[in-house]
């Protein structure tokens, strides 16, 4: 039996077993399985793959995409310029990082966001997802600033965010994991008011699909976009790297 699963320190929220389980039901793809493994820490990583060794390939969500990349025998150079993971390939008994949220999330963005070339993004949040973000930004020539929690060089923080400072950004992506599933009820602190139909909004969470922060900006007119189709993608980005031929 092939294992794949998802490691990360709390999984309640991840729609990545049931993607995949589906996924292989549908696919008449018998002799595969996926699987939750919570890590109280990412060192945790070799004594999982010690005690499983019909692992073949693994997710990784939050907080360990960065934490994993020194525990890998080898990282993707696209990987490696983002300074996060998200996908680990086992094979022969070696570790291979990859980055598959910035395939997801370049795709997705395209379609949602027309205005590559003069727009201007805000970035909520600075960790590892953020990371494969400024990568597709930077790779679709959209300028964009980060918006932290702390004080931190090249970035603003949310007292920043003043209503004439968000009319120079007219895209708004969310990044951290606010909003999400089982704590629905908080989102990014914005001058919500401020938005107009001009801006655009990005929630990485998918859960649940209409975040507090995709609702607001919703109803002050923007035009938005949850994580869910993001998720798909980079998790059938994730099936191509781990089933390919080394």
């Amino acid at each position: 039996m092939r294992k794949f699963g998802l490691i990360g320190k709390k999984l309640g929220h991840s729609f990545s077993k049931r993607y995949f389980t589906e996924k292989f039901a549908r696919e008449g793809i018998n002799d595969a399985q996926y699987e939750l493994y919570e890590l109280a820490a990412a060192t945790e990583l070799k004594t999982l793959l010690a005690s499983e060794p019909e692992l073949l390939g693994l997710n990784v969500t939050v907080p360990y995409k960065e934490q994993v990349l020194p525990l890998l025998d080898a990282v993707d150079e696209a990987a490696a310029r983002i300074g996060a993971v998200n996908t680990i390939k086992i094979a022969q008994g070696t570790t291979k990082g990859f980055n598959t949220d910035y395939v997801g999330f370049k795709s997705t963005l395209q379609e949602l966001y027309p205005e590559t070339e003069h727009g201007q993004a805000l970035v909520l949040g600075t960790g590892g997802a953020a990371k494969a973000v400024w990568a597709a930004l930077d790779d679709l020539s959209i300028k964009y600033t980060s918006v932290s929690r702390q004080p931190a060089t090249n970035a603003l923080t949310y007292a920043d965010l003043t209503p004439e400072l968000l009319q120079k950004y007219n895209l708004l992506i969310n990044t951290t994991p606010l909003g999400m599933h089982p704590h629905p009820d908080s989102c990014p602190l914005l001058p919500y008011d401020s938005l107009t139909k001009g801006h655009y909004a990005y929630d990485l969470v998918y859960n649940p699909e209409q975040t507090l922060f995709l609702q607001k900006c919703a109803a002050a007119g923007a035009k938005t976009m949850n994580g869910l189709d993001m998720l798909y993608r980079q998790a059938a980005a994730a099936w191509q790297i781990w089933t390919a031929e080394a």
